[in-house]
């Protein structure tokens, strides 16, 4: 685990105040004026809320379009790193409290996930949780079950790294299994519940894999 430097929660911390800023100021401009009664108070937090995360994120998704996290190694003192630990910041304070809590609907996680940079196809869903959704991509008509992860990232010691994992179409990842860094999933695959893909797998189209770590348990007929 690499240590995170005063610099890096500075400019961090800059734009979490200007998100907050911004959040308490639209909040007063669009609700404030509005005849809200006894809730006014519950509301204006709520506001505030909401308009912080919807400005958090826009600066999330501009810092990254301006100084972009590339997949691979991440040499340690290197400007990649710098950007990486600005990144993971905005992800401990303030995302994955939301991932991790479970509360919200699939739909609105599949909207979440998005907006960090998650390509999921139609109709795709998770129920579990996309770690680092910047470095994965899911086709369509596919499902993510409950408590399963998704991990494209290897924090080993010092060593720090993205791998993108790659998942297709009308593909079933069972609840509570585990997808590492760097697996491609085919088309109409099945990953059993419980199990653990390991780093740099590839599954078939058409492929059934369980266990810990996960291997290949039988192949499916393709269905036209």
């Amino acid at each position: 685990m690499r240590k995170i430097t005063p610099a890096q929660i500075l400019i961090f911390l800059l734009l979490l105040s200007l998100s907050a800023a911004l959040a308490v100021l639209t909040s007063r401009w669009l609700l404030g004026n509005l005849p809200l009664g006894d809730f006014r108070g519950i509301v204006l937090l709520l506001g505030v809320i909401g308009f912080l995360y919807l400005y958090a994120i826009s600066e999330y998704r501009l810092f990254l379009a301006l100084f972009p996290l590339r997949p691979g190694e991440i040499p340690k003192g290197s400007g990649q790193e710098f950007i990486y630990h600005v990144y993971v910041l905005f992800y401990l304070f303030l995302f994955y409290p939301v991932i991790r809590s479970g509360i919200p609907p699939a739909p609105f996680m599949r909207l979440f996930y998005q907006a960090l940079g998650a390509r999921l196809g139609a109709n795709t869903y998770s129920q579990g949780i996309i770690h680092d959704p910047l470095f994965v991509e899911i086709g369509h008509d596919s499902v993510v079950g409950q408590g399963a992860l998704l991990i494209p990232h290897v924090i080993e010691g010092e060593r720090l790294a993205h791998y993108p994992i790659h998942i297709g179409n009308h593909v079933t990842i069972g609840a509570n299994a585990a997808v590492l860094s760097d697996v491609k999933i085919g088309d109409h695959a099945i990953v059993a519940t419980g199990s653990v893909v390991k780093k740099g797998s590839h599954i078939g189209d058409h492929e059934v894999w369980g266990g810990v770590p996960a291997q290949l348990i039988k192949r499916l007929e393709a269905v036209e």
